[in-house]
């Protein structure tokens, strides 16, 4: 059986209302910094950047 690698799952939270909307991947050695991505939030109905939560 292969081993999980280094592949982590992460939350996305929006940066207005800090509610968890995403879920998603990332490779714990390639980035190492925290990720920032633009998404759309349904609780406030605009595309705003969502930061990673642990």
């Amino acid at each position: 059986m292969a081993a999980k690698g280094n592949r982590i799952l992460v939350y996305l939270s929006c940066s207005k209302c800090k509610s968890k909307n995403y879920v998603t991947s990332k490779n714990r050695v390639k980035t190492t910094n925290k990720l920032k991505l633009s998404k759309f939030c349904k609780h406030c109905k605009t595309h705003t950047e969502h930061n990673e939560v642990k």
